[in-house]
């Protein structure tokens, strides 16, 4: 039945967090913890309600603390995070990860004055305090903290939502992820995870791909009230906060989050919309000739094509793939690259109890970042490698902006994963001789790039509807199925026919719980990477340093001052349509050569 089960894909790395603290009870942990707790409780004695009054050498040093006292809860943060993700079956490490949690939570309600005070500040206050060469250097974290101003509640409001979020929104999440965790799908006498029988919807068969899509629409049926009550509370939150603040729109959080203006992400909404009909529609109407169906079924959405060889990459295999290609770029990207199997920081393998998907997690810049995958040894893992290690250079090389300026905006944190992407498809594409091989892996970067666009801005759009309409009450299971299907088959277009079970495919989307309208941010970064790698192509002479200054720049440089040295700006009437012109460009090779 599955493709993987039985096959040997090498050795696979399990990390060590041994770099962040040898064990849950070690006495490093313990001393971290009690002493963190002491330095925020004499930073609050020694600040607050006196931050107005400080000089600037003043105000950097104790910038200066709040920075180290954060470098450290960020740690501990890391450890307990990193720990319950690979293993949230384990009744111990969950409760570790909540107390931990809980403590953090209450350090940080002692920190949490001084950026309230920083905002009540006046622009000429501010820019005194700026002139201190101490002070400007944390000006675009300033700027980051003075984004919300407006939007900032009373002192006592902000430290009763922070002091909640633990019980509330944070219980919620953690819930919703467990559930999904301990799901197991029935199919053909197997129990399988959510990962595994997920996988199976690539599977050649298209026997085993209804059967696993079946299964998965049943598992998930039975288990959508858990899922939509915790979905629907968690809007409800949000909305309360949202109304409270005054945000103009659900979206709003987010938007000032990512340092990105209202109109830049409308653009891209109204950008991909309107190329539904000559980007998604077309190719699933192509896939639908190429399966020789009049229509897909909505389980062929990520079926191989019948000429491909669905061939495995073991792991030492999409290792070299991956280095080989970013240190073709670069050398120093690949090093850096090299440094993540070199040493224990990634998780591979796919086992019970661990989180779905993959992610790139930064720790601390003090430490180093640490990739988690569920690695099943097709192509599309192999790009899963490329994308998280680009998270990972990327991490590294904007470390010594410090923990309160290393991290990047959402929308240009995705930029250097998906150049990573981009590199390892070119010189996979530019290696195979094969006709037959070649429009495989060009169909198969056409479809990676519609599920990047179009599928991550139709999530975008299911998650403004929902939350639009729960702002009148709550929604039923049934009602938030409604929408995800007219979401879907909207930008899906007329190649598909729906079968029931499919309206419940949105509760594995785990960013609508963790990162409301998070999704954007990848169509974001594809569309940027397509105008970034366009300039590579034309211009490449100096483009390595100009992106590898990008890159080390973190969060200190917003998107109009990073994409300048490449004469790109994504607020530009014709930005989006020529990085969606790429993906039109492969569809056009691909109908050519049908």
């Amino acid at each position: 039945m599955s493709q993987t089960a039985d096959v040997d894909l090498g050795t696979m790395p399990r990390w060590d967090l041994r770099d962040l603290y040898p064990a849950a009870d070690a006495p490093e942990l313990g001393r971290d913890l009690d002493a963190v707790t002491r330095d925020a409780r004499k930073f609050k004695k020694q600040y607050a309600g006196k931050v107005k009054r400080l000089s600037g050498a003043q105000f950097a040093q104790a910038i200066a603390a709040y920075e180290r006292m954060q470098e450290r809860l960020y740690r501990l943060g890391a450890y307990s995070y990193l720990l319950y993700a690979t293993d949230m079956d384990n009744a111990k490490v969950a409760q570790f990860y909540q107390n931990t949690r809980e403590k953090l939570t209450d350090i940080g309600s002692d920190l949490l004055f001084f950026t309230l005070e920083i905002n009540r500040f006046d622009e000429a206050r501010l820019k005194m305090l700026r002139a201190h060469k101490g002070v400007k250097r944390y000006a675009p974290w300033l700027r980051g903290i003075r984004l919300y101003r407006k939007y900032q509640l009373a002192d006592d409001l902000e430290r009763l939502l922070h002091d909640k979020d633990v019980a509330g929104r944070g219980a919620w999440t953690r819930l919703f992820d467990e559930a999904v965790g301990a799901l197991r799908v029935e199919i053909d006498g197997k129990s399988l995870t959510n990962e595994q029988a997920l996988n199976l919807l690539s599977n050649r068969d298209g026997a085993v791909r209804r059967d696993a899509g079946r299964a998965l629409g049943k598992t998930y049926a039975a288990n959508i009230r858990t899922f939509a009550l915790a979905l629907n509370t968690l809007m409800k939150d949000k909305e309360i906060e949202d109304r409270w603040r005054g945000y103009p729109s659900p979206m709003a959080a987010r938007h000032l989050a990512n340092e990105v203006e209202a109109e830049v992400v409308d653009a891209l909404q109204k950008a991909v919309k309107a190329a539904y009909p000559k980007l998604s529609h077309r190719f699933y109407a192509l896939k639908a000739k190429w399966l020789g169906k009049d229509r897909l079924d909505i389980w062929d959405r990520t079926a191989p094509l019948p000429e491909d060889d669905d061939r495995l990459y073991g792991w030492d295999e999409a290792k070299v793939v991956v280095l080989s290609a970013y240190k073709r770029f670069s050398k120093e990207l690949g090093a850096i690259g090299q440094r993540f199997f070199d040493n224990a920081w990634i998780d591979a393998p796919v086992k019970a109890g661990k989180t779905g998907g993959a992610f790139a997690h930064p720790t601390v810049p003090s430490v180093h970042p640490y990739l988690m995958l569920n690695y099943m040894g097709k192509t599309r893992d192999v790009m899963t490698l490329a994308h998280e290690l680009g998270h990972g250079v990327h991490n590294i090389l904007a470390a010594p902006n410090g923990v309160l300026m290393a991290g990047s905006p959402l929308t240009l944190a995705e930029t250097a994963s998906v150049f990573g992407e981009q590199l390892t498809f070119r010189a996979l594409l530019e290696a195979e001789a094969d006709k037959r091989r070649r429009r495989v892996m060009l169909a198969g970067k056409a479809e990676s790039m519609i599920n990047t666009v179009i599928r991550q801005m139709a999530f975008y759009e299911f998650e403004q509807k929902i939350h639009a309409e729960r702002r009148a009450g709550e929604l039923t299971a049934s009602r938030i199925g409604e929408i995800w299907m007219q979401v879907m088959s909207e930008s899906l277009g007329p190649a598909f026919q729906f079968e029931d079970g499919f309206e419940n495919f949105w509760c594995y989307v785990l960013h609508f719980v963790h990162s409301p309208f998070y999704v954007y941010a990848y169509a974001f970064g594809d569309c940027l990477v397509n105008s970034l790698y366009a300039v590579y192509q034309q211009q490449p002479t100096g483009f390595e340093s100009k992106y590898l200054d990008m890159l080390r720049a973190g969060g200190t440089l917003q998107h109009k001052q990073l994409l300048k040295p490449f004469g790109l700006d994504a607020s530009a009437p014709d930005f989006w349509d020529r990085g969606l012109s790429v993906i039109s460009g492969f569809i056009d090779e691909l109908e050519a050569a049908s």
